[in-house]
């Protein structure tokens, strides 16, 4: 919401009558060179009624520009974006209102707003005579293919003389921001193995205690069952002590999401890397629906702002807040320029990790090495590589042999992960079900299903 006032900036103040000949029109231009010509032939012949006409000619458009630069409209704007995050390709709708706050009316009003150009045209609107404490409300939608963090004003007001001598442009102060993340594809539930624990429902849950002898006590609560009191403990410490429960831990998952520029060639929406990102936002949003804590993992090792060590917990009231907030940061991703995995490596080192889903571009030796080694720190993994040698040919043109997909793939599936190779235009949904089936072993699969 956006609240200001059509008037002149201090700036403008300043500049008194040169601001307000610089908003003359081409009829007010006009006049005023006619007026000077008439008044200087009317000099040079001594006409006096043409030297009248002259200036006539001439005070117009200055009156005309001063009385509307003096012009004082005391209107208030606002703007509400419906949503203000909304999906790539589809359409978000503006609503802008006008109220006239002063007593007075106002004159004609052409409303405009600035948009970006990956949005759409800018918006114009003309407003006929506001009342007194009267309102106008006006829409338009804009759309974008490209995902990212776009401004949305500010807002005009250009203001006209009834003459059309001169047009002034009143600005507000402030803008709104629209923000354009990834298409998410609805995923089925499936149950790879290594995930199986606290996929969906289920949870893991670690044992406080390994026997009688080695139990870790807590103190006495209000409401704690009576049969979990330890005498031992108790009389070692002088007070009641009960035994701690199991604990719950809530599954986990890793999305790794590959931003290396060497890794993807093209661009555009329906390029790899856009597929990725789309990809990595579809798997966060569905692993935080089925109640995992859910981590965003970059290259880099950098993940996203603000989530704690293990990660977004999902099935919770914070839940759609931590997708909001991955949402944002997939929306403004960008190539990184790094050539390595390793600092993902070395983010994930020492932890526990639970699934681990990859979404990588073009690999070589070294970094399907690297990627291998990652298995060993989490229950399930599943990869899904894209070559960029595929997404980059023209629909009819035979793609080369693809050796370094194919030894990659191979040597994922040496080390254990569920590895996919990603044709062009290829669904996550269709994937996700492979990657289940293959690691069953329902499918001897080939192709994108899997070449062992």
């Amino acid at each position: 919401m956006t609240t200001a006032g059509p008037a002149p900036t201090p700036e403008q103040d300043k500049g008194g009558l040169r601001t307000a000949l610089a908003g003359l029109t081409t009829r007010g231009r006009s006049f005023l060179a006619a007026g000077v010509a008439a008044a200087v032939c009317a000099y040079v012949l001594g006409q006096s009624d043409l030297l009248r006409v002259g200036l006539l000619l001439a005070v117009l458009p200055l009156v005309c520009a001063t009385v509307l630069y003096r012009t004082r409209y005391r209107v208030a704007g606002s703007r509400r974006l419906s949503p203000a995050r909304v999906p790539a390709g589809s359409e978000a709708r503006v609503h802008l209102r006008m109220d006239n706050v002063s007593r007075l009316p106002t004159g004609l009003l052409m409303l405009q707003d600035r948009v970006p150009y990956v949005l759409g045209p800018r918006p114009r609107f003309v407003l006929d005579r506001v009342e007194a404490g009267g309102r106008r409300e006006v829409s338009y939608r804009v759309r974008s293919d490209l995902r990212g963090r776009y401004p949305l004003g500010p807002l005009q007001l250009r203001l006209t003389d009834p003459f059309g001598m001169c047009e002034l442009t009143r600005s507000f102060s402030t803008y709104d921001t629209l923000t354009v993340v990834p298409r998410v594809e609805a995923l089925p539930p499936v149950r790879l193995n290594g995930e199986a624990k606290g996929y969906g429902d289920g949870r893991q849950r670690s044992l406080a205690l390994a026997g009688e002898d080695d139990v870790i006590p807590r103190g006495y609560r209000h409401g704690d069952d009576l049969r979990r009191v330890h005498w031992r403990s108790t009389a070692r410490y002088g007070e009641l002590m009960v035994r701690r429960e199991e604990q719950p831990q809530r599954a986990r998952c890793t999305v790794l999401l590959d931003t290396r520029a060497e890794a993807f060639l093209g661009a555009g929406p329906d390029s790899a890397f856009e597929w990725a990102v789309s990809g990595a936002a579809s798997m966060l949003v569905h692993m935080l629906e089925r109640g995992f804590s859910v981590k965003l993992l970059t290259d880099t090792g950098n993940s996203v702002p603000g989530e704690g060590a293990d990660g977004f917990a999902g099935a919770s009231q914070e839940s759609a807040d931590a997708a909001g907030l991955m949402m944002d940061t997939l929306a403004v991703i960008d190539h990184s320029d790094g050539t390595s995995l390793s600092p993902a490596y070395d983010a994930l080192r020492g932890g526990n990790e639970g699934l681990l889903v990859a979404f990588l571009g073009d690999l070589d030796e070294e970094q399907a090495t690297v990627i291998g080694k990652l298995r060993q720190r989490g229950g399930g993994a599943v990869a899904f590589l894209l070559d960029s040698e595929a997404w980059t040919t023209e629909p009819g043109e035979v793609p080369g042999a693809g050796s370094a997909s194919e030894e990659s793939l191979r040597l994922l599936h040496e080390a254990g992960w569920t590895a996919l190779t990603v044709p062009r235009g290829a669904s996550l949904t269709d994937l996700w079900r492979q990657a289940d089936r293959q690691r069953t072993g329902v499918m001897s699969g080939s192709g994108t299903e899997g070449r062992s």
